[in-house]
């Protein structure tokens, strides 16, 4: 598998996410080429603010490898990371950030602020893409869904 395979994956998880309703989101986490973790945005399904795709794989790829620290992986993401997530990410030590679109409102790899430069103890190396344009578009299809459901309910 590429790159383009893995982020394939989380844009599958994204497609998940939007389907019950929350913003699609997806994210993968790779160790020694297999899927160690996976995770999607479940805000809207748990009542959990902190149910972010990111976060979500983190937890799966910890139970699954049996350690906190997530050395030599790579995490995939369709979103670039807000500021609680790019936290998880340098606290559980995951080398390399791959995201997919930008996030002009909250991302903390670069939009908004890069946390990652900041004086922390970790520093993932970062990389935007691959497949920026359907990242961009699940999003895109998914709030214009919501601005034509609003706008049928009230119109």
């Amino acid at each position: 598998m590429d790159h383009k395979d893995y982020m394939r994956r989380a844009l599958e998880l994204a497609a998940q996410a939007g389907a019950e309703g929350d913003v699609p989101v997806g994210c993968v986490i790779v160790r020694d080429g297999a899927i160690v973790g996976e995770g999607r945005n479940r805000r809207e399904e748990n009542g959990d603010a902190t149910a972010h795709a990111e976060l979500e794989a983190i937890r799966d790829a910890c139970r699954r490898l049996g350690s906190w620290r997530l050395h030599r992986c790579t995490m995939y993401v369709t979103l670039e990371p807000c500021p609680m997530c790019a936290g998880g990410i340098i606290n559980a030590r995951v080398d390399t950030v791959r995201y997919g679109t930008r996030d002009d409102k909250a991302g903390a790899c670069g939009s908004v602020l890069n946390l990652f430069e900041e004086r922390f103890n970790h520093h993932p190396r970062l990389y935007r893409g691959p497949l920026e344009r359907e990242c961009q578009e699940i999003l895109q299809d998914f709030f214009q869904g919501l601005r034509e459901d609003g706008a049928g309910e009230n119109g």
